[in-house]
């Protein structure tokens, strides 16, 4: 495989690197209030593309199939607001007793509490080539169900969801009945149009990322607690697929790219929020917000550099299915 052919094949690895490197650089560019204005062409703008595109390249059929996957929709709610803040209680039980401070370890309670995020999830199931119906469903729904229970106000949460999901996604269904030959016909790139917007996604968070006075922990402390959230998403990550694949599991391998995905990641959009509310006053409230501000990139970052992996692993299993129908 020649050099140019291995880039153009990695390319998506390649601008992961470049986005970190250019906001380490000079995050002042992507930051909330900077030049780029991300509150409103990430928040809004790219949130509201991605939906736009899924409801374009998502059959009517494929929508109303993923609603009725209650077996999915059960496993990815139960693991990320029961299974997932159980375990990272009984994980704390045992980092009390080390040096660690103890509002970092508060911090990581609540990441376990958290809903997940509305748009990372979708668009890297959609990068891998999941079962995006099913993330679309899980993520908003995860976000409404937390959010609405929580002290966030409801009105703005909904009001948020339905204009950047809900709206979206119908506006793109509609289009898609007037164009449906010619997207059939040309078969647009979307998921490269999804991983763009990812990457402007990975960018304006780490811009935040290295522009946030409040990770400002002395060495030890952040190595630690980066190492703890990277082996807490790889476990979470390994536990979701092993559940979801296992022999008696009636999932494709396109529902487990959306399980993995749904399952473990969390909102930091919703969940900084939520944290100024519950710890409204605490001096330490600073220390107890580093781990979601660590998880939210991590989570990004992890998951993107596991898409060919992932997916290289669903297309061979689907292979196998297709012969294995055959026979």
């Amino acid at each position: 495989m020649g050099l140019l052919e291995r880039l153009r094949k990695e390319w998506f690895i390649l601008g992961i690197v470049l986005v970190i490197a250019v906001a380490r650089l000079e995050p002042g560019v992507g930051v909330k209030g900077g030049p780029l204005k991300p509150e409103i062409t990430i928040t809004y703008i790219a949130v509201s593309a991605i939906f736009f595109n899924s409801g374009l390249s998502l059959k009517t059929e494929e929508l109303t199939s993923a609603l009725m996957h209650v077996k999915l929709h059960l496993f990815v709610q139960i693991f990320t607001l029961v299974f997932f803040p159980t375990a990272i209680w009984v994980f704390l039980q045992l980092l009390s007793i080390t040096p660690i401070n103890e509002w970092l370890l508060k911090g990581l309670q609540t990441v376990g509490c958290m809903p997940p995020p509305v748009s990372s999830a979708v668009i890297l199931t959609k990068a891998v080539g999941g079962n995006e119906a099913a993330a679309i469903f899980n993520s908003a729904f995860g976000s409404f169900l937390l959010g609405s229970s929580s002290s966030v106000p409801f009105t703005s949460i909904f009001s948020q969801l339905f204009m950047t999901v809900v709206v979206p996604l119908i506006i793109g269904q509609i289009v898609r009945r007037y164009i449906k030959d010619w997207l059939e016909r040309k078969k647009p790139p979307f998921g490269a149009i999804s991983s763009c917007v990812l990457l402007m996604i990975i960018y304006t968070t780490f811009c935040d990322t290295f522009a946030n006075p409040n990770i400002d922990l002395d060495k030890f402390s952040l190595i630690i607690i980066v190492f703890i959230i990277f082996s807490i998403q790889m476990s979470f990550m390994f536990l979701t697929f092993l559940f979801s694949t296992r022999n008696n599991s009636t999932f494709t391998p396109a529902d487990t790219v959306a399980i993995v995905f749904c399952s473990t990641h969390k909102s930091l959009t919703l969940g900084i929020p939520m944290l100024k509310i519950v710890f409204a006053g605490y001096e330490h409230l600073s220390l107890i917000s580093v781990p979601l501000l660590i998880y939210h990139p991590a989570q990004i970052l992890l998951g993107s550099l596991l898409v060919p992996t992932i997916k290289s692993w669903m297309v061979s299993r689907q292979k196998v299915r297709i012969v294995g129908f055959h026979l």
